[in-house]
This record gives C-alpha cells, sequence and structure tokens, in this order.
C-alpha cells in the first residue's frame, strides 16, 4: 500500500510596499518566511484565508522580495482580486512553497520576440532584470507591449531605460488601443492593439523563423491571434494565458 502524498505546507509572507498605478491595477511586494527559489517567468500561488490564485513573478530571482504586479476583477467573477485589492502593508499572505510554470526564456534562440498586454509584460521584466544581472549577451529581445490607456503600462519607465542602454539588443514599444480617448490625448507612440502590429514589427525588426521565438502573454484572445500569424509565416511560439478568476 503506497503512503498518501502530503500537499506541501503553506507558507506566510508579509507585504512590505504597495504602489497603486491606477484604480484597478497596483504593485506589490513581499517577503516570504524563507527564502523563495524561481525562475524567470514562472509564477507564485498566494492566497487569503484559503482562497488562492497564481500570479506571474515580476521581479528576478536574485532579488530578496517578490513583486507582483496585479489587476483587479471586480466581483462576482473575481473572488481574491477584491480581497487583495483591499489589503494594506504589513498585511500577511500565504504562499505555496514552490514556484510553477514553463513559460521561460528559451537561450536556444537568437531573437525573442516578446508580446503582452498589460499585466501580461511581467515575466519578460523578469527574464530580462535576471540576464542583464547575470551580465549575458548573444541573444536580443524585442518587446511589444499593449493596453488600453497609457498609464496602464507601468513598467515603461524601465523598459525605455533599457533599450535606451542597451539598444544592440534591447527594443521596446509601447501601444494605445484607444488614441482618441480623452487620457491618452498625449499619447504619440504606436497605436492599435498589439496584436495587429507584430507583423509590422517582425518586418522592421527583421526577425526570421529560424531563430526567432515569439512569446505572447495576456489577454487570450490576442493570443489566439498572434498565434495564429505566427504559425502562418512559421514561427516557433510560446503562449501563458491570463484568464478570469473563475475559469
Amino acid at each position: 500500500m503506497t503512503s498518501p502524498v502530503s500537499k506541501p505546507k503553506l507558507m506566510t509572507a508579509r507585504i512590505t510596499k504597495r504602489i497603486d498605478v491606477t484604480h484597478d491595477l497596483w504593485q506589490i511586494w513581499v517577503k516570504p518566511e524563507v527564502p523563495f527559489a524561481f525562475k524567470p517567468g514562472q509564477y507564485c500561488t498566494i492566497g487569503v484565508d484559503g482562497l488562492e490564485r497564481p500570479y506571474s513573478i515580476v521581479s528576478a530571482p536574485y532579488e530578496d522580495e517578490i513583486e507582483l504586479f496585479i489587476e483587479l476583477v471586480p466581483a462576482p467573477d473575481g473572488r481574491l482580486t477584491p480581497v487583495l485589492h483591499d489589503l494594506e502593508e504589513g498585511v500577511e499572505l500565504t504562499i505555496r512553497p514552490r514556484a510553477k510554470g514553463l513559460f521561460l526564456f528559451k537561450e536556444d534562440y537568437r531573437d525573442h520576440l516578446m508580446v503582452s498586454t498589460v499585466t501580461g509584460v511581467v515575466p519578460y521584466v523578469s527574464m530580462l532584470r535576471q540576464y542583464l544581472h547575470e551580465g549575458r549577451e548573444g541573444h536580443r529581445f524585442f518587446l511589444l507591449v499593449g493596453a488600453s490607456y497609457k498609464d496602464e503600462f507601468t513598467y515603461d519607465g524601465e523598459l525605455r531605460r533599457l533599450a535606451a542602454e542597451y539598444p544592440d539588443f534591447i527594443k521596446f514599444v509601447p501601444t494605445v488601443s484607444r488614441p482618441g480617448e480623452e487620457k491618452n490625448a498625449s499619447w504619440t507612440g504606436e497605436t492599435g492593439r498589439v496584436n495587429t502590429i507584430v507583423g509590422k514589427y517582425v518586418q522592421e525588426f527583421g526577425l526570421k523563423p529560424e531563430n526567432t521565438l515569439i512569446y505572447t502573454c495576456g489577454h487570450p484572445g490576442m493570443i489566439e491571434d498572434v498565434k495564429m500569424n505566427a504559425a502562418e509565416i512559421g514561427f516557433d511560439f510560446q503562449e501563458e494565458r491570463f484568464w478570469k478568476e473563475d475559469d
């Protein structure tokens, strides 16, 4: 008779910092009770009062705290994010002791086209931070990030700085899908849904199927569109979907 498999014990993690980006987007930094190992692109599972959900990790493995970028999903669809949205610095959460996920940096490819919507940028930030921290070279990164409004990008300052500092191998293109609305009145950058500009930048960056991997992370509709078009032109592809909380 085999012994029953026991579930890993939950750990606690304290919220050390919080920044509200918009009314429904915010960042938190949490400090687990013991060091938390993960790979760039993986996710952690956090919870409150027994309710748990997975969230991709913004921070890189070398950082002391886990950084998360969360979007509020209102009730009734959202169950945990409304609870998290009310939490302040100093509050404790639960966290599963092991990170999970296979949405990882594939170093066998030279070129990496990373497409995302809003919070979907998270794993790419983690990958870039770790790559640069390790002083690596030989790869190129092309980030296309879409949002409805310019105040939703959140990591655009960091990504613009990296693109300026490493122009030979990091490119960053943010695009807003509602350029005609008042909130975007001062926007002078790219416009349109991010999936509609992929083909344009594949050509502009001179990307070739034989040495390029296309990553997509975020809204399922965006992913399906990019996936279909990538297959038609022969590019390898990997995805990470952000579903509603009740899926």
